[in-house]
Formats: C-alpha cells, structure tokens, sequence
C-alpha cells in the first residue's frame, strides 16, 4: 500500500475531535492528523533511494558543523555547553545525536529533545525521543500544556509546560499551515513523487520477473460440432492458469516460447516500458523529490538536472539554501532551551559557518574580489572591510590607485624633485610606515626602522612571536616586516661572548612527545609553537632573542600546570596547556631557558658596568648599595682583607664595590667596607639620592 493510499484509509475513518476552550488566541488547535510518521519512514526512508539520500545530505552536513560559544563578541573556549553538545549521553556523540535531530526533523517535521539533570541548572545528558511516540497536549493558547511520551498506547512519562514556554522537552519543528503544534514534513508535500517513485521500481522489478514482457490475456474460444460455443469447466480453467504460472512466468522462464493450438489466442494488454515512458517518469519523480527537500538533484544522481556548473557549486547551494537556515533554526532553538540554565546572560552558542570547506571557498572569493577591488581604486578599504565584516579603521576612507596608471593619449608626467634616495634614507631612519596596507595603524611604540622586508633580509623575530607581539618594543608587528633595531641588536651581539644555546635532549623529547599528541588529535599550542618545536627536535642552535621568548612563554603559561588534566592520570590528559607547554620543551626547556637568560642578561650586564658606576644588590641585612671600585672580566679577582677569590669570565665578570651607608642626617657617604661580586648579582642605579 502506497503513502497517499494509506492517507486515503485514514482520512476515511470516523475521527472524534474535541474544541479547546478558546481564552487567549482564536483558533488554537489543527485538524486531525493524517500524516503518519511510520509510512513516511519506511516507504520513504526505508524504501526510497532518494530520500534516503536528501535526508543524509542534509543530516551529516548540518551534523558535521561544530559549536563555538561567546560572551557578547568574546569567544569561549572549553566552556561547558560545548562539551555537553560534543557529548550529549553516553550513548551518542554530538555528531551522532544531531544527524538524528536533523534526520527527524526532515522525516517528521518534528523533532523532540530531553534534557536530564537538576532543575535550573546545567543539564548533564541529552535526549531524543521519536517523533511518533510524542502527544502534544493542547492548552488555552499557543503554548501546549504537557508533552506525553507514549509506547504501546500507553503514556510513560508526561513533560509538563510553564507558562513562559518553557520545558524539559524542546520541540524543534518546521513551519506548518494548517497546525498550531506539530511541524509540516517534507515528505507531506513529496508523497505523491515518492508514490510514483517506488511504484516505478515495483512495476519494473514485475515486469524483470516475468521475463520483461508486458501481461496479456489467454483467449479460448471453443467449439462443438454443431459449431456452438461452450465454455471450459472449473477443474480445466484451473489446470490451465497452473500451467501458465509454472511454465511461464518467473526469471527462469524468461523467452520460453509459447506454443499454442486449436481456438486459443493471445492478446497484450499492458504497455511496453517505452510506451509508458518509464525512465522519464522516474527521473522526474527524484527531480521533485529533490527539490521537496532542496538538495539539488546532481547531488542524488538524477540524470540531465546538470542546474549547477559542477558539483561543488551544487554543494554550496545545498549548504547555503538548506543547511544553513536549518542550522540557523537549531541554533536559535538550543540558545533559547539551554544557555538560561547556565545563568550567564551573555552566553550564547553558535554554529561555525565559517568552518564550512564550501562556505570558506566562496569567502576566499569574495576576499580577492575585494582586494582586487581595493587595488584598482574602486573601493577604499573602509568599504572593503564592511564587506569582509570587519570593523572601519581611521584614515581608509580614501581611494588609492597603483602609480604607474596615466589616462590613455597622454604621457605621464616627469616629476621633477630630489634625487632618489637610498634604501637606509628610505626605509631605515628617516622613512616612518604610519599606517598598514590594509588600513590599520602601526604602533607608535615601534621605531622608525620598522619596515617591509623580503625574505632575504629577514630578521626572524617579528614571525616568531606568539600572537605576533614584539617583546623588545611592548608592541603588536607582523611577520612580513623587519626591524632595524633588531637587526643592529643581533649584530651587537655577535661580538658577545659565545653562550651554549643548543637545545637539549630532554627538550627534544618533550618537544616530539608534544607533536605526537597533536597528530592523535589533541588540541592545544600554536603555529608557532610547532615551528618551536621542530627546532627543539632538531637541536638547532637557538638565538638569544628565541631564548628570551622562550622564558617569558614559560614564565607566562605556568599556571597552565594548575588546571585538571596537565598531570597524567588526571581527566583530560594531556590538556591544552600541556599540549603546548610540550611544544616549547617542557619543564627541562624551562630551566634551560631559565639559566640561558640568566647567562644572556649576566652579558648585557658586563658590557654596561664600568668603574664609578653605583650598584646595588640582595644582602643579608637586606638591599645593599656601594660604588664599583675595580672590574675583572678573565681571571680571578682577590677580595682585599678576606680570603674568598672570585672567578671571572667575559659572560659574568668579578667586580670589588666599596659599600656606602646612610648616615643620621640621611646622607651617603663611603666606608671602609670593600666587598667582591659577580656583575649578574648586580642592578645598576643612576646615583645615591
């Protein structure tokens, strides 16, 4: 029995239906039902190939799509609401559980979620109930009083409704016309499509059993002497369809002929399939099935419905006309049933469209697009940026055009000025960039020396940083831009004293383990602390400036070693913050980075003290202060009037200070006192006040 005939057998039957009390809305309630979600699921998804295709098009692709959460514009990472979503009962992933939720949707046009836990607090599991086992119970006004789950016609759980809407139960369903409370399916308005469909198979699948030749009929016009008709008795009639059957019907008797004699004739009485158009007819039911639930019809294989240029423009239209409203709908739906319970108003979820591989394409465009436009001089980049969706910046207002541009007939005009200058005039001192390409300021905080760079002249520490933050100048840079002042800074130190800097084999260690946990699919770390890490493996000489930052990485993220999941056997191991506390090498690159600066900064101090420079440092009594009397920079250094004897090397050169003291009127004066120290125990200070 087809949809539409099990439809008609419904309708048909005596339905007892009951007015609500009208109090708030005229009007609240439908008809009876007459859809029924069981046909629909078997006939439609059980039996029918391209509705069982459009439906997991539209499912897996709305299901693959994950959740960002945010407060306002603030975007949230690992927040709660994201691991009940990736997680919602220990039966179903979050994949798993949304390509249901979708699927009912688009079987039913209504799906039912549960949620369990205490109430008015954050739920710990989510359900799904089917759509044929839900009642809705109406009430006065469009809001229902209950939700009844009910098995076997008999109700086991009810699901009551306050007034405000809300429930334990959320009913996501699509918009139907002629219902208050349930959702209009997609099959409802394909029923007649699927019909023709799935009898288009059956009626082909027949006619292959009978050898695929059409039916007919035996015709027996006998005879007796006298030349009067007479007709064939019960038992003959019988004999003759049994031999029929047997000897001519079923794939094994395919083109056996059929011999007959004396009065019997046969006619045809069914069409050929090239008569009935078979093919046709079927392409054109999948065509409107298709289209019922707006998958284009390239994307479930029906033949000459080539409507997009290929097959990705198909995808995205898919995405863009379907997915993307559907996802939209959910959203809404789950930001209004779940993120009050959290009690953070500002919190919301929302799904990563952006994330979409066709969606990113189609922004990649739109990018060139855009910039094309920006170069030519037809937009300014504020326009630009409004339809990037990105924020206006001061001073893009203005329309540029590239320089070598003239108008045609003319020649282009010869400036006549100052000579050309050259490149440190141009791009070193003198030169100061104001303001990025793409309209953003630069930092006042950065030097004049802060210019573009090629490749060759890179100085590698601007494309180092992490979040691309200067350490040296407090200040945000970008990678494909030099600074004069490191370059000057690095050349200082070449003449430096020769400081070990290789990384260790423990750092390596970590470092590898750290990379292996990023290709089992752990998070945590960036792009640059990859790049780290690969030096680390490798044990490359590490410069000065990548040891500093290395420090002030780990000096920055050791409170990560405090959250659950950084120790091992702890929930969540390895954590992010592990992850990338790995990628930087570790605790043992966090002492080696630790004594590495401390060597660095025990070098900056030996090529800044001099003789008459006052210092002060951490004493016994507490802080000390007095005046460098002599340096030794190679060698030992003896401590008059004691019997200690003080190394001294270039990195961290042995100084003897004569200590000064504060008298009753709060002066300085000098003492007799002569004591010796390592020039790293030292901080310089401008004078004794």
């Amino acid at each position: 029995m087809s949809i539409m005939d099990r439809i008609r057998a419904f309708v048909g039957q005596n339905v007892q239906t009951k007015q609500a009390p009208i109090v708030v809305m005229s009007g609240i309630g439908g008809k009876a039902r007459k859809d029924k979600y069981e046909d629909y699921a078997r006939e439609g998804y059980k039996e029918n190939a391209v509705v069982y295709r459009c439906v997991n098009e539209i499912a897996n692709g709305s299901a693959a799509v994950k959740f960002n959460a945010y407060y306002d514009k603030e975007k949230v990472e690992n927040h709660p609401i994201l691991r009940l979503l990736a997680r919602p009962n220990p039966r179903k992933a979050g994949v798993e559980y949304f390509q249901a939720l979708y699927a009912y949707i688009l079987l039913s046009g209504n799906s039912y979620g549960v949620r369990v836990g205490p109430d008015n607090q954050p739920p710990r599991e989510l359900y799904l109930l089917r759509p044929d086992r839900v009642r809705i119970v109406q009430g006065n006004t469009e809001i229902p009083k209950a939700y009844e789950y009910i098995i076997n016609g008999q109700v086991r759980q009810t699901y009551p409704v306050e007034q405000d809407g809300s429930s334990e139960i959320k009913h996501f369903l699509l918009w139907n016309p002629l219902d208050d409370f349930y959702g209009l399916s997609p099959l409802n308005a394909a029923a007649l499509d699927v019909d023709q469909h799935n009898l288009s198979a059956q009626h082909n699948v027949g006619l292959l059993m009978n050898g695929a030749r059409p039916s007919g009929a035996l015709i027996f016009k006998p005879k007796d002497e006298t030349g009067m008709t007479i007709q064939l008795t019960e038992s003959q009639r019988q004999q003759l369809v049994s031999d029929m059957e047997n000897r001519f019907t079923g794939t094994k008797n395919v083109a056996r002929p059929l011999l007959l004699e004396g009065d019997f004739d046969w006619k045809e009485m069914g069409l050929s399939p090239k008569d009935m158009d078979f093919l046709e007819l079927k392409n054109m039911a999948a065509r409107d099935i298709a289209l019922c639930f707006g998958v284009p019809g390239q994307l479930v294989g029906v033949p000459d419905s080539q409507t997009y240029a290929n097959v990705a423009e198909a995808r995205l239209a898919l995405y863009e006309e379907t997915i993307i409203p559907m996802l939209r709908r959910v959203e809404s739906d789950l930001n209004e049933w779940l993120t009050p319970l959290y009690n953070e108003k500002s919190l919301r979820i929302e799904y990563d469209i952006d994330s979409i591989p066709a969606i990113a394409e189609r922004r990649r465009r739109v990018y060139e697009n855009v910039i094309g436009g920006v170069n030519a001089g037809i937009i300014s980049r504020n326009e630009a940026r409004e339809r990037l969706g990105l924020p206006q910046v001061e001073g893009a207002d203005e329309l540029y055009i590239p320089a070598n541009l003239f108008p045609l007939g003319k020649v282009a005009p010869v400036e006549q000025g100052e000579p050309e200058k050259s490149y440190d005039e141009a791009y070193g001192e003198k030169r100061i960039i104001e303001i990025y390409p793409d309209g953003e300021p630069v930092p006042e905080a950065l030097p004049a020396a802060y210019r573009p760079h090629n490749s060759y002249r890179k100085c590698h520490n601007c494309g180092y940083y992490d979040d691309d933050f200067c350490e040296l100048f407090d200040a945000e840079v970008r990678d494909e831009y030099v600074c004069n002042e490191w370059i000057s800074h690095t050349d200082d130190r070449a003449g430096k004293a020769d400081i070990d800097l290789r990384p260790s084999e423990a750092m390596a260690e970590e470092a590898k383990r750290a990379l292996e946990w990023r290709k089992e699919g752990n998070v945590g770390g960036t792009l640059v602390g990859v790049a780290r890490a690969n030096q680390l493996i490798k044990r490359e000489r590490l410069s000065e400036q990548t040891v500093l930052r290395m420090f002030s990485f780990f000096s920055r993220h050791e409170v990560d070693k405090q959250a659950e999941g950084f120790r091992p056997g702890e929930d969540g191991y390895p954590s992010p913050g592990r992850v990338a506390w790995g990628l930087w090498g570790g605790d043992p690159g966090f002492s080696w980075a630790r004594a590495k600066r401390r060597q660095i900064m025990a070098d900056e101090k030996a090529k800044t003290v001099a003789v008459g420079d006052f210092v002060e440092w951490d004493s016994s009594g507490g802080m000390a202060r007095g005046r460098i009397t002599r340096i030794v920079r190679t060698g030992k250094l003896k401590v008059p009037g004691t019997s200690f004897t003080l190394n001294a090397t270039e990195d961290d050169p042995a100084v003897l200070i004569r200590i000064y003291s504060r008298n009753s009127d709060g002066e300085w004066s000098a003492t007799s006192t002569i004591v010796g120290h390592r020039v790293s125990t030292l901080s310089k200070i401008p004078d004794l006040d």
